[in-house]
């Protein structure tokens, strides 16, 4: 975990999600760095930088001009420059969720580069969820129509290949609720095969899914809300290429975001705190077994 001595001046948050979209459009459109650096006046390893978060101070235009070369929209081009903008300010906490369009969602990206998520839920998170769960979670909001929910489905399984994959896998603990058995999502059905593949996926070596039971009571004493841990990969040395993050889901506000060495090592301990009431990974896989059993009318 970096030290509080290694904080940069500014927060790397804004800067990382801003050089992941414009690698991601780059590589689209068929560029290569150095060709893309040319059309905008820019070194090849000013761009590579900037593509990977290390520029602090980036500047409105040269995230215009990219965009531009790429034939970005103006919405996501609005958006871009909006986080070039906020790169540059010193902060120890950022709020998006809805603030920009799925090419920025800043959760979503941060997932996808990640080595490890260390994650306490209330409700199956989606790197988990069958297509089913998905679905219901998905179709409860009164706004989204039947292409937008297919859409969405769709996109949160494609999310789930960071944990599927072959190579390289990320990690993933998920310390559950016992109250997330018991929440009927789309019906007892949909909860009993939610159920089977939570047991059936927490085989993976790269998943760790256990309960938190009710008999474990209030973890320090105060209820403590969702988060994720989300942590990249090392270098050759072993340190982190970039510093972890603490994500707090915001419902239906933005979601919070945490930089800070002491925000990080404190949900890392309450991490610690919560693991260390749950139920073990068997007794976890059994329980699961069971109320799915409960929710097909079985013994």
């Amino acid at each position: 975990m970096t030290s509080p001595d290694e904080e940069g001046p500014s927060s790397t948050l804004p800067r990382r999600q801003l050089g992941r979209f414009l690698r991601d459009r780059r590589e689209a459109t068929g560029f290569t760095l150095a060709e893309a650096a040319k059309l905008v006046d820019l070194s090849r390893a000013v761009l590579q930088r900037l593509e990977t978060g290390q520029i602090q101070k980036i500047r409105r235009q040269d995230a215009q001009a990219l965009c531009e070369v790429y034939g970005v929209d103006a919405a996501d081009t609005k958006a871009a420059v909006d986080l070039a903008v906020q790169a540059k300010a010193k902060s120890w906490y950022h709020a998006y969720g809805g603030l920009y369009s799925s090419a920025f969602n800043m959760y979503v990206g941060l997932e996808a580069a990640a080595r490890r998520l260390t994650t306490y839920h209330e409700h199956v998170p989606g790197l988990l969820q069958t297509a089913d769960y998905a679905r219901a979670v998905i179709g409860a909001y009164p706004e989204f129509d039947g292409d937008d929910i297919d859409r969405r489905v769709e996109h949160r399984l494609r999310r789930q290949a960071i944990i599927t994959r072959k190579t390289s896998p990320a990690v993933l603990e998920v310390m559950l609720h016992e109250s997330a058995l018991h929440r009927i999502v789309g019906g007892p059905k949909i909860m009993a095969a939610q159920h089977r593949h939570l047991a059936e996926i927490s085989k993976r070596p790269n998943v760790m899914l256990r309960i938190h039971p009710f008999s474990a009571g209030l973890i320090w004493g105060m209820p403590h809300g969702l988060f994720t841990i989300v942590e990249f990969d090392t270098n050759t040395k072993g340190e982190p290429v970039e510093p972890p993050i603490v994500c707090l889901e915001g419902g239906p506000n933005q979601d919070v975001y945490l930089e800070k060495y002491g925000e990080v090592k404190l949900y890392s301990e309450l991490a610690s705190a919560i693991r260390s009431t749950c139920l073990d990974e068997v007794e976890t896989r059994d329980l699961l077994r069971r109320v799915a059993r409960s929710y097909n009318g079985e013994r």
